[in-house]
């Protein structure tokens, strides 16, 4: 499959700040890829590196076979942004905006289209500064597709969305993967990386922690699956003295991890044995949230001693 984006050892300095340092991925045409970090990762840094807006330090950049930096104009015509915290004009309409940026671009989207499949018909002729956060997203999105653009860096595009809002814009996502498109995708909602993405990487102090799908990095970086109980602390002793699995024990909880599935079949059977009262039982499996929790504070408990070993 053709690359979109191509990201060799790039590195970004501030004086003795190293903002990005040495990162490396790529990014296929016509997927979505989901790059995530908490803040001051170097995430924003990277993503306008990416966008012409900054120049890289050291390494190299190539997006749409050109470099962002000296062939900025030439990238723009061919790539949608919309960056975290839209602002516009205050007085202007969304569908006045939508022909404003047709104009810059010398194309002429249908904004009544554009704004239909973003669900902002409603606030067409509204002034922007009368917009809701969420509804100024959605209108920022419209604009990042008024160019007809080849890849789309989007950047937290759900944020201040309600819950169907969010997954209004999830379909328009998965719409620009099946025309082709590339989408470049940050966000702080993990379960939204893990429903949208093909690829993930994730970056914190500057360096990759983590790549690949999202499935490949919660099985390389989770923990076991598990059945959890509704039940007493007494059944996790008894557990734990009788099967050699790792139990544990919280808030009327019980856990019991699964070191292979047949492992499921002597929990149940030493739960009903030990005559304990216990309730309901669920599967538990980690999700990239939770992989994502663990790897950063993991990173910044490491720092962290290191600065005290120091």
């Amino acid at each position: 499959m053709a690359t979109a984006i191509e990201v060799q050892n790039l590195s970004k300095e501030y004086g003795p700040l190293r903002a990005v340092d040495g990162i490396s991925f790529r990014v296929r045409v016509g997927e979505v890829f989901a790059f995530l970090g908490p803040n001051g990762a170097g995430k924003t840094t990277t993503v306008e590196i990416l966008e012409g807006l900054r120049r890289a330090t050291g390494g190299s950049v190539s997006v749409l076979g050109l470099d962002p930096w000296s062939d900025a104009y030439r990238l723009h015509l061919r790539i949608g942004v919309i960056p975290q915290d839209f602002r516009f004009f205050e007085k202007i309409t969304p569908r006045e905006a939508v022909q404003y940026y047709g104009s810059l671009f010398h194309t002429k989207p249908d904004p009544d289209e554009l704004l239909s499949r973003v669900q902002l018909s409603d606030k067409a002729s509204s002034r922007f500064d009368t917009l809701s956060g969420g509804q100024k997203q959605k209108l920022g999105l419209a604009l990042a597709l008024t160019n007809d653009p080849e890849t789309c860096f989007l950047d937290e595009p759900t944020t201040g969305l309600d819950p169907t809002a969010r997954r209004a814009i999830w379909r328009v996502i998965r719409t620009l993967k099946s025309e082709g498109r590339t989408v470049f995708l940050t966000t702080h909602y993990l379960e939204e990386a893990e429903v949208l993405a093909d690829q993930v990487a994730i970056i914190h102090h500057g360096r990759i922690i983590a790549a690949g799908t999202p499935n490949e990095i919660i099985t390389a970086h989770g923990r076991p699956g598990r059945l959890r109980f509704q039940a007493p602390p007494a059944l996790a002793e008894y557990l734990r003295a009788r099967l050699g699995l790792t139990v544990v024990s919280m808030d009327s909880r019980v856990d019991v991890e699964l070191r292979e599935k047949t492992d499921a079949l002597r929990v149940l059977s030493a739960v009903e044995a030990s005559g304990l009262p216990w309730q309901n039982f669920t599967t538990v499996q980690d999700t990239l949230e939770d992989v994502f929790v663990r790897l950063v504070g993991e990173m910044d408990d490491g720092a962290l001693k290191s600065e005290a070993d120091g």
